[in-house]
């Protein structure tokens, strides 16, 4: 059996809508390290949730390569 793995990122408008209701320190935050790293403001917060999720996880793609391989484990 072929499986296709599909990746999805977070699109701008979701990540602003998200942001309209974080505290302000958050959201400085978050601009601030999207400037350290010189990324979009949605790879940070993609970058902190897939952390939240996997400890190991950088993006989505790896909590779904980290899920993967627990499933083959």
């Amino acid at each position: 059996m072929n499986q296709t793995l599909t990746i999805e990122h977070l699109p701008p408008e979701a990540v602003q809508r998200l942001l309209e209701y974080a505290p302000d320190y958050v959201k400085t935050a978050f601009s601030e390290k999207a400037a350290e790293l010189e990324c979009s403001l949605e790879a940070v917060v993609e970058m902190a949730l897939a952390s939240f999720l996997d400890g190991e996880a950088f993006s989505f793609e790896d909590c779904l390569l980290a899920k993967r391989l627990q499933d083959v484990a």
